[in-house]
């Protein structure tokens, strides 16, 4: 799978509410209530990215969770990154 052009992740980007591009990575900081809630996520996203057989880097802060996604094997952003960003909103919500 190739990877986006960078117009084209722009665009994909609009689909998305607060996620950002940065170094290359799609990145969001979810807030929750509290440490179990956070860590009830990241469980539910595990299940979800296990089953894409796609891997967001995960970073665990109190109640944030971090979420990056790339493709390392295409060498950047593919639709596979904004597929799986938009399930763990759905996730989230």
């Amino acid at each position: 799978m190739p990877p986006l052009s960078p117009e084209e992740a722009k665009s994909l980007l609009t689909t998305l509410s607060n996620w950002q591009i940065v170094s290359g990575e799609l990145v969001k900081i979810f807030q929750f209530k509290d440490f179990v809630a956070a860590i009830d996520f990241v469980n539910r996203v595990g299940k979800l990215a296990e089953q894409a057989g796609h891997h967001p880097d995960i970073d665990i802060r109190y109640n944030r969770v971090r979420l990056a996604l790339t493709t390392h094997d295409a060498g950047g952003l593919t639709h596979s990154d904004f597929d799986l960003a938009a399930q763990t909103e759905k996730l989230a919500g």
